[in-house]
């Protein structure tokens, strides 16, 4: 059998479609808009300027003069003292206290559990205690931070646990 060439198949000559011809009503149609509409603003512009030489031909009527300052119903201006004066207060010392705070991050039945909590607080840059306790539940190994002299130290520490994803603390009066 012979081989069929079926490049040459798929070629046929087409002829490019006819030219429309030039669209001579749509160009007349949008010049005669286009002058129509600048004609248009032209008569606006000339009667506004009629209105303003109208307005400048007329003179103005002299306005009203503003009524009076009304008088006050009030009488706290005259009350109140001069703003330029100071008040002192006497604000008391706050008596020293002797509480102390510590703060819990967590409480394990393992050991490893703890420690691994005190190494992450580690890693935080703050130094932390594993206490046990031996209770009536059983041994507890807990993770405590400080003392701390205020619990606002507490709270410092705190927040800086926080940003690193330890959200399990808590402040305490200490026993």
């Amino acid at each position: 059998m012979a081989p069929k060439d079926y490049v040459s198949r798929g070629q046929s000559k087409k002829q490019p479609p006819p030219r429309q011809p030039f669209p001579w009503i749509r160009l007349s149609i949008t010049l005669i808009l286009i002058i129509g509409f600048v004609a248009f603003l032209w008569y606006i512009q000339d009667k506004q300027a009629d209105v303003v030489e109208k307005q400048r031909a007329t003179p103005t009527q002299k306005k009203d003069p503003l009524p009076e300052k009304p008088k006050e119903k009030w009488e706290f201006m005259k009350i109140l003292p001069d703003p330029n004066t100071t008040v002192e207060v006497e604000v008391p010392d706050q008596p020293e206290s002797n509480k102390t705070y510590i703060m819990q991050c967590g409480s394990f039945r393992k050991l490893a559990q703890a420690e691994a909590m005190r190494a992450t607080i580690a890693f935080q840059g703050l130094e932390s205690k594993v206490k046990t306790t031996d209770g009536k539940n059983g041994v507890w190994h807990r993770v405590v931070l400080g003392p701390y002299s205020s619990k606002r130290d507490g709270e410092r520490d705190r927040h800086k646990l926080r940003r690193a994803s330890i959200t399990t603390c808590q402040i305490w009066l200490d026993n």
